[in-house]
């Protein structure tokens, strides 16, 4: 029995059911963060050992990235997508019970890996049911997902240590992760899942500009691999950019927690009551830049040509976080920490946008999965430096200043380079 044509409502449930995915992955890896002043006391954690903590998640999520990005292109989001929440929940669950920083180190490269399909995933899923003039907009809703649960992480994490401890508050928020199941069971276990986010044989799709009545893309081709995503230039100016910017964002996502107690003298529970600021304005920024993408898609056509005036507004909004050591008070700091968290993700959601639209449709998962690679790059390489700034200078003030000053250049880079053509199918369903 056919399906009838799938309406505007039923592809933005698809769309937000996969921001809710980002949002679960995004509250069990921050959790670590937040707790970070009570964990490393009492472990014995000192600044360059907590900056490897951060990077051995950045590690695994490198080398998983790009894996998970063919292995959800082959097996689809919908089963790919449950398999991972389950396995990160027992991973996240199990960090109740480090004894000690190496175990705690390793937790986190079993976490990095099993989180690795998160956002190549979630990308299909919004990729496949949005139309063009949706995507845009649908992007920027899904990278709200990782700031909502980044704004869930502090005041969660925290409520739970002041009552139970810090172990209970990693088993917390890892049980509250469950809530997702059943959510994603009622909108992908149905027909119109099976059709939209599974694989199908290429002859199996709508041609081009036909209404799609499920699967929403016809590939032009048998699975190829990463070998022809790799050789497209768009692939490599997307992933300059998140270089580029990627360090700041972190800075402010994974150290604000540490930042506060060091500078101002907060406690490590009273540091909730500014970590939730920053996401939510992250939210805002990926909401705004997105949706300002979109309103010009639908004004002058999908054109496929770039963002670039977005781009260059999004990369000054990010150098605002080189300010954050340099304000008064707490709230100062992420006063400015905000904007520059809005400006990053502004840069996410449109060169994210402007990538999808310049490859095949069949290798949207895997060019998601080299953004995260090219994201944790960036966060291996930089937080360890962080955290040698900090223990040898005793503040944030040269590291803030130097990672908020390196997304302008990759961002300059974005604006010069010329993009091939929009793929022909993507810009036509």
């Amino acid at each position: 029995m056919e399906l009838p044509p799938i309406t505007r409502r039923q592809r933005w449930a698809f769309a937000l059911a996969a921001t809710f995915t980002m949002t679960i992955s995004y509250v069990d890896r921050q959790t670590l963060a937040v707790l970070a002043p009570r964990v490393t006391a009492e472990l014995g954690i000192d600044e360059i050992r907590f900056g490897l903590l951060l990077s051995a998640f950045s590690v695994a999520y490198l080398i998983g990235a790009p894996l998970s990005g063919l292995w959800i292109d082959r097996v689809g989001a919908r089963r790919g997508l449950l398999v991972a929440v389950c396995a990160w929940t027992v991973v996240a669950a199990l960090h109740t019970v480090a004894p000690s920083f190496a175990a705690l180190l390793a937790l986190r490269v079993a976490l990095g890996f099993a989180e690795s399909p998160s956002f190549p995933g979630a990308a299909q899923t919004v990729q496949r049911a949005l139309l063009p003039e949706d995507r845009a907009r649908g992007l920027g809703v899904l990278f709200t997902g990782s700031s909502i649960g980044a704004m869930i992480a502090p005041p969660l994490a925290t409520a739970i240590m002041a009552g139970f401890g810090w172990r209970m508050a990693f088993l917390g928020t890892a049980i509250a992760g469950l809530v997702w199941v059943p959510i994603w069971l009622a909108v992908a276990w149905t027909r119109r899942g099976v059709a939209l986010l599974d694989p199908r044989p290429a002859d199996s799709f709508p041609h081009p500009g036909e209404t799609p009545d499920g699967a929403a893309f016809r590939s032009p081709g048998r699975f190829a691999g990463a070998a022809p995503l790799l050789r497209n230039p768009a692939l490599w100016r997307a992933l300059v950019l998140i270089v580029a910017s990627a360090p700041a964002i972190s800075f402010v996502i994974l150290w604000s927690s540490k930042f506060l107690v060091r500078t101002y003298g907060l406690s490590p529970v009273d540091v909730g009551r500014y970590l939730w600021i920053p996401p939510l304005c992250y939210d805002l920024g990926s909401v705004l830049f997105g949706d300002l993408s979109s309103r010009r898609a639908r004004r002058n056509g999908f054109d496929g040509s770039p963002d670039r005036g977005l781009i260059a507004v999004a990369a000054c909004l990010t150098a605002c976080v080189a300010f954050m050591p340099r304000m008064g008070t707490p709230a100062g700091a992420m006063a400015v920490a905000s904007l520059g968290l809005v400006g990053g993700a502004g840069l996410y959601a449109l060169l994210t946008n402007d990538l999808f639209a310049r490859i095949a449709p069949t290798h949207v998962s895997t060019g998601g999965g080299f953004c995260a690679m090219a994201q944790s790059l960036a966060i291996i390489v930089a937080m360890p430096l962080v955290g040698a700034a900090v223990q040898a200078q005793g503040n944030y003030r040269r590291a803030a200043l130097y990672l908020g000053l390196w997304a302008l250049p990759g961002a300059v880079a974005w604006i010069l380079w010329r993009p091939p053509a929009a793929h022909p199918i993507t810009a036509s369903v």
